[in-house]
């Protein structure tokens, strides 16, 4: 009745690049390119899901992606793009 819970699963074999992924997402997402920052949120987040790790960094870099793409179209639409109208 009062038996312990069974132990969890052993994490799959294979290498664990939850941190690169998502250190990854969050710099590209800051300094260059947006899309770049959400592809490697997501593969951050997936590898998370498989090795039981958190998944925050991901979503950092998600969100960090998503409001570069924001800032930058909203700059551009303005017309005060840096170097736009070199």
């Amino acid at each position: 009745m009062n038996a312990p819970y069974p132990p969890p699963p052993p994490p799959p074999a294979g290498r664990d690049r939850t941190t690169l992924w998502g250190i990854l997402g969050i710099v590209t997402g800051v300094l260059c390119c947006g899309i770049l920052g959400i592809v490697f949120g997501w593969l951050s987040i997936r590898d998370a899901r498989r090795y039981r790790q958190s998944p925050v960094l991901g979503y950092v870099a998600i969100a960090l992606g998503v409001l570069n793409i924001v800032v930058s179209l909203i700059l551009q639409a303005t017309g005060n793009y840096p170097y736009w109208n070199r």
